[in-house]
């Protein structure tokens, strides 16, 4: 198993120290342990949640050979927040029975979620070089980009960008595109009802849970609650916070650092955001400068999945 590593095991570590002091843990801690990683790749899988997805990404799969034209007899796929790299083998599989020769380089902070990618994909016989990077850094997602020559297919899937600001993000990675490139990016589109309660259910509260338990914080230490809010900045952007709040003095142990958390104080955990279909393609098109190709919507309406050019 082949990896480079730009965001090392110290680096992140220390980065932890410092976001758990700042009370906010971002996005990438929430897979950088091995109980959590493998709580949500169960959690991935669950066809109640995340079975439009799933169904969406056949879709693709579907189109797997017609898209591989575009590319000739090698693909490579650079997949940033590749998680278990699931998704990117569905359609890796389609590129193959076309008869192309896909390179793969899935990207991701976790080490954990990295080597399920790298593996599954050795598994299956695709060519695999991993690169441990943290994909809300425009240096990393540059780096990670240039594992390979134009043309070249990026994914960014399972509604990842989300968890980061999305503004900022898609304007990072089409930094990174050669108008011969191809991106698949999908997004959850916001429903009142159905957006809350696929965060806020046992399967869920469990996979956060898996995280502050990795520190030492046990469930019954304190609460996790859910807020939804509108982001002013584009009509239909809908986000969801989360945080843990202490009921009583408590500590959390990272990198054989104590940290104590007096009862009352809260832990931010990862947000993530919800679109409207046309705040999505606003997001793409207009404010991210990308012309959207092909779109894929779930039969469910809880997913849209487009394929973009620059």
């Amino acid at each position: 198993m082949k990896v480079e590593v730009v965001l090392t095991e110290a680096d992140i570590a220390q980065e932890f120290v410092e976001a758990m002091e700042a009370r906010d843990l971002p996005e990438k801690f929430f897979f950088w342990f091995p109980r959590s990683a493998a709580e949500w790749a169960s959690l991935i899988r669950d066809a109640e949640l995340y079975g439009g997805l799933q169904e969406s990404w056949r879709q693709l799969a579907a189109d797997g050979p017609a898209m591989a034209e575009h590319f000739g007899p090698k693909v490579p796929v650079i997949s940033f927040g590749a998680g278990d790299g699931a998704r990117d083998r569905q359609l890796m599989a389609a590129f193959k029975d076309k008869g192309c020769e896909c390179l793969y380089f899935p990207v991701d902070a976790s080490q954990a979620m990295l080597e399920m990618a790298c593996a599954g994909a050795e598994d299956d016989e695709f060519e695999t070089v991993g690169i441990k990077a943290d994909i809300s850094s425009p240096v990393h997602l540059v780096y990670a980009a240039d594992a390979a020559e134009p043309p070249r297919l990026f994914i960014i899937s399972g509604n990842t960008m989300a968890a980061f600001d999305p503004l900022a993000e898609i304007r990072y990675i089409a930094q990174c595109m050669k108008p011969e490139d191809r991106l698949i990016i999908d997004g959850e589109l916001y429903d009142e009802q159905k957006s809350m309660a696929r965060r806020d259910n046992p399967a869920a509260r469990k996979f956060l849970m898996s995280l502050l338990a990795s520190v030492g914080i046990g469930s019954g230490e304190g609460e996790i609650r859910f807020h939804a809010k509108r982001d002013d900045r584009h009509e239909g952007l809908h986000l969801i916070t989360r945080h843990f709040r202490a009921e009583r003095d408590i500590s959390a142990t990272v990198a054989s650092q104590e940290i104590p958390l007096e009862r009352g104080e809260r832990i931010g955990l990862n947000f993530q955001y919800t679109y409207t279909p046309d705040a999505f393609r606003w997001l793409l098109q207009v404010h991210g400068g990308l012309e959207i190709v092909k779109e894929y919507r779930s039969s469910d309406s809880r997913f849209l999945t487009a394929v973009c050019k620059k």
